[in-house]
């Protein structure tokens, strides 16, 4: 166990309250530089295998977590890593300096942090109501009232929007970014802070999270020496564990945790403060090409001159070379030139991949996505998803939860002969497959894919599945175990090995042909799969009833003697 839940800790001996509260000091607070509290990462990745359980589609070698050399983004900090703290609870309760509230930009109780202003009391309101506000990503600060802590720290997290993504990830950076400051600016060494977004605001939970965690190790790079205490917060099973996988990825404990950041960490970890940067937005300086070293400068006596001197001096340009800096004036490659380069990159990847279409496969001429596009690409998915009704497309059950298989991993069913193309949104087909294998990838699962009967409806291209596999991402094709395929034929094999070759040799390489019912039961058990009643008439027409007996009430299978 790595952190400590209100409860369990308050019975250690808690401090009394004007409200009634139980405060919890620090030093019952474990801290995440205890090796007592160490959260084993093992667990929770496929990369570290069971030893009693060797996957045999595993390759003997596998160097993937090893770093490959690379200098880790965030290197092992002892000082800082005693620091932090993580607290399953509200921070209500805990004697710190201060603790942070999320709230609306007017500051209103009834869209405070829960709890917050009953634990406070009436003073808190009063005070907020004088303060004119706050804007998004700004914080302003209170005295604490009735709480152990001496101050609130009120912030305004930024609605999320897939188009705004990275407006959004730096205006949340902005305000843990603020709250710090804060913090310091008002002699105050110790905070605890919950996750600064709403429900209602439709904010990610683990792109919030990253943001979080990456901005208070950046902040703290630079004011170690001024802060004593940083305490996540959190009070919901799923985001307690989400910090407790990223924790380590930004403050590593030893040389394992760091090797491993390496390989896990997103491409794309902001800048200096945590923050996202856009190239086109930045201004990037170099030297004027063919610039003279040695230009005299123009004489500064004479100041006024005449329209004619004007003009003939902007005619010269070695005259205003003399007045220019030309390292401020020049810039490199504007972006409206990089662009034309990736768009020529694009078309050259599509005429590369024209023998795809020549068999039918589909475009799949677009070139691959970096580890930070991906990254971006399923976060905008994943809080579309999340906004929107897709109660349709589950209603066709074409991908649905099965239970688990023999080795416990948790399964998806994919139904071949229920994706009937002409009658299927794809783009909100592909919402629902983000939203339903969310919470399976991550960590190792497997996927079964019913094909029986499927041969006669229209199938999606190559290119449509390329795009779906960018989507899930890295960590899709890093947890995937195995996908279990069921009444395979000749043109399914021929696509799959095509998908080997043109998208991704990883993840299609994992692929385990499964011709009778009765083996796919060897590798998922036939209590954990619901299975619709054309499969098991398929496999009797397909195989002749040799060697199984189907009960046509129970649809369970017997082996014939």
């Amino acid at each position: 166990m790595m952190y400590a839940s209100g409860a369990a800790t308050t019975n250690r001996g808690g401090l009394p309250t004007d409200s009634g509260y139980s405060a919890v000091t620090l030093d019952q607070v474990p801290r995440w530089s205890d090796s007592e509290f160490r959260y084993s990462y093992e667990n929770d990745d496929s990369a570290f295998q069971n030893p009693y359980f060797p996957d045999p589609l595993t390759p003997a070698s596998d160097g993937e977590n090893s770093g490959n050399g690379m200098v880790s983004r965030f290197p092992i900090d002892h000082e800082i890593n005693s620091k932090i703290y993580l607290w399953r609870g509200d921070p209500w309760n805990l004697e710190v300096d201060a603790v942070v509230n999320s709230t609306n930009e007017n500051l209103d109780e009834a869209h405070s942090s829960p709890g917050l202003h009953a634990a406070a009391g009436p003073g808190l309101a009063e005070e907020c109501s004088t303060l004119g506000g706050c804007r998004t990503g700004m914080a302003k600060v209170t005295k604490g009232y009735d709480l152990p802590a001496r101050r609130v720290v009120h912030t305004v997290g930024p609605k999320y929007a897939v188009k705004y993504h990275t407006a959004a990830e730096n205006a949340l950076s902005h305000c843990y970014r603020s709250c710090l400051e804060l913090l310091i600016e008002n002699g105050l060494q110790s905070i605890a802070m919950g996750c600064i977004y709403t429900e209602a605001k439709n904010y990610p939970r683990e792109p919030a999270a990253h943001v979080a965690i990456r901005t208070v190790r950046r902040f703290l790079e630079k004011q170690k020496d001024k802060i004593h205490a940083v305490v996540f917060c959190t009070t919901t099973t799923t985001d307690t564990e989400i910090y407790k996988r990223l924790l380590p990825l930004y403050f590593p404990r030893d040389k394992l945790e760091e090797e491993v950041a390496i390989s896990k960490l997103p491409a794309d970890v902001g800048d200096e403060n945590g923050e996202t940067v856009i190239d086109e937005r930045k201004i990037r300086i170099k030297p004027l090409p063919n610039l003279k070293k040695n230009i005299p400068r123009a004489p500064q006596t004479s100041t006024d001159l005449s329209v004619s001197d004007v003009a003939s001096a902007r005619r010269n340009s070695s005259y205003l070379d003399s007045y220019l800096d030309p390292a401020f004036m020049s810039l490199i490659k504007d972006p409206d030139e990089r662009r034309r380069e990736q768009w020529e990159k694009t078309a050259q990847a599509r005429n590369g991949w024209n023998v795809a279409k020549m068999f039918g496969y589909g475009d799949l001429g677009s070139p691959p996505l970096s580890a930070a596009e991906e990254y971006s690409i399923h976060s905008r998915y994943l809080a579309k998803a999340n906004s929107l009704n897709l109660s349709d497309i589950a209603e066709m059950k074409i991908v649905y939860r099965g239970g688990v298989d023999s080795e416990g991993r948790p399964v998806m069913v994919v139904v071949g002969a229920h994706f009937l193309l002409r009658c299927l949104d794809l783009e909100r087909f592909v919402l629902y497959v983000v939203k339903e294998f969310e919470p399976l990838i991550q960590k190792p699962y497997s996927i079964v894919y019913l094909h029986s009967a499927a041969s006669l409806q229209i199938q999606p291209d190559m290119g449509w599945m390329k795009r779906v596999e960018q989507i899930l991402g890295r960590k899709h094709q890093r947890n995937l175990h195995a996908i279990y395929v069921l009444h395979p034929t000749f043109g399914l094999k021929a696509a799959i090995f095509a998908m080997q070759l043109f998208i991704d040799n990883v993840v299609w390489k994992k692929v385990v042909y499964v011709d009778r019912l009765l083996q796919l039961f060897k590798y998922v058990p036939r209590e954990q799969l619901t299975i619709p009643d054309f499969v098991f008439q398929h496999d009797l027409e397909v195989n002749g009833g040799k060697g199984v007996i189907v009960d046509p009430r129970t649809k369970y299978v017997y082996q014939r003697l």
